[in-house]
């Protein structure tokens, strides 16, 4: 990530130039006058300009002018801004304009690239009836780099919400024919949980009780047309920052810290409940145990650095190797946990021979160090009308487990 600061005070460049440089991997250029940043410009492509407002080669804003003529994002700085060049600077299509006034506002331009950075792999799908409605707000986002997807009506959104993978933003207006936007908010929240998807309201209705409506509907925030641009940018900004957060502390409640693959606890919230309804339902289910062979050996010998490694290649091989259809968990230590719904006993055999002769056969690379390591796994098979819990199958597996192990181990064992 290359940046341009576009600066003729020495103390302020070298300052946001030894923020950026330790809290974002990044390269900068300094240029101290509009002739200096022209022929920069000229030379590099950068993700983003800072812009001083006035240099004395440039009094009037003529670095911002050159900057987003090269078609590079700019983030204006200076020292004082009257409502008409505001207005000015925002129609001309500024990212945003920071007062030059404390070390505050240099860690506000830190952040504000930071989630610019972020904001290239984030995907939003605006949801509005009215093409000039849907156009302001993409114009908006792309000023902000935002990846934006398009839809006319709530029945599109849905769709689309379905067909592209990874949204993490709908930006739904309230009026629109067939699916409005509460509507669509419901529909979107049994597929899309908080930690998953955020979700903005918007509306030029005056009815005072639509923030509260949307918000209780599901959605996070909720904006009254007409905006103005910062306010929107906050409440996105706002927005997607909470998701971030709640994804984070999702992700250290039910994620292994090592692996990351599910944890013990996520397993049993996620299948104590589903494994009775399933046996009453004659669903198939299995489960299947896994433990890496002499794994005690490994910590022994090579230290806990190998044995680490040793756990998260073993966790991204299940992983890769079955696939995004079943979960994997780690129950802790060298014992791993796979949950495979819609299978049987005798097919979840044949998929977990697959995986350990593989296993075997593949050799774990560590720098200079190369370790040919096995795995025992028991499988148990849910039996239909049997009453099985997930303690009883977790227990019939580990009953198999040892049964693999004191055969000889590297090897799968059925439960009866």
């Amino acid at each position: 990530m290359r940046i341009l600061v576009v600066e003729d005070s020495s103390v302020a460049a070298r300052v946001l130039k030894h923020m950026l440089t330790h809290q974002l991997e990044c390269s900068i250029d300094v240029a101290p006058d509009l002739a200096s940043a022209a022929a920069l410009l000229a030379e590099h492509d950068y993700f983003v300009a800072i812009c001083d407002l006035n240099l004395p080669d440039a009094p009037g804003g003529e670095s911002v002018e050159l900057v987003l003529g090269s078609q590079t994002p700019c983030i204006v700085l200076t020292g004082s801004l009257d409502a008409q060049q505001r207005r000015r600077l925002l129609q001309m299509g500024i990212v945003d304009y920071v007062y030059k006034e404390n070390r505050y506002s240099y860690e506000y331009v830190v952040k504000l690239i930071a989630t610019l950075a972020r904001n290239r792999h984030t995907k939003v799908l605006v949801a509005d009836d009215s093409a000039l409605s849907r156009k302001f707000v993409r114009n908006l986002l792309e000023l902000h780099l935002f990846e934006v997807i398009e839809a006319e009506n709530g029945t599109r959104a849905l769709e689309l919400l379905d067909a592209v993978p990874g949204i993490r933003l709908l930006i739904a207006d309230y009026n629109m024919p067939g699916i409005d936007g509460f509507e669509l908010i419901l529909k979107a929240r049994e597929k899309f949980s908080r930690e998953e998807m955020a979700i903005i309201g918007l509306s030029n209705d005056t009815d005072e009780t639509l923030t509260a409506r949307f918000i209780k509907n599901g959605a996070n925030d909720f904006l009254q047309k007409p905006f103005v641009h910062e306010e929107f940018h906050c409440r996105v900004s706002n927005t997607l920052e909470s998701l971030e957060m709640v994804r984070q502390l999702w992700e250290q409640a039910n994620l292994d810290y090592l692996t990351s693959v599910y944890n013990r606890r996520f397993f049993f919230n996620r299948f104590s409940q589903q494994v009775p309804v399933l046996g009453q339902q004659g669903a198939s289910f299995s489960l299947a145990v896994l433990d890496i062979d002499f794994f005690k050996d490994v910590n022994d010998n090579h230290g806990h650095d190998v044995g680490d490694f040793v756990l998260t290649e073993f966790a991204s091989r299940l992983k890769q190797s079955l696939g995004q259809h079943f979960t994997v968990a780690r129950f802790g230590g060298e014992e791993f946990v796979v949950a495979l719904k819609g299978l049987d006993g005798k097919r979840v055999l044949a998929l977990m021979e697959g995986f350990r002769e593989r296993l075997a056969m593949e050799p774990f690379v560590f720098g200079e160090l190369e370790l040919r390591l096995t795995a025992s796994i028991g499988i148990a098979e849910l039996g239909q009308g049997s009453g099985d819990t997930l303690d009883s199958l977790i227990k019939r597996a580990d009953v198999a487990l040892y049964q693999a192990k004191t055969s000889g181990r590297n090897r799968c064992v059925l439960a009866e």
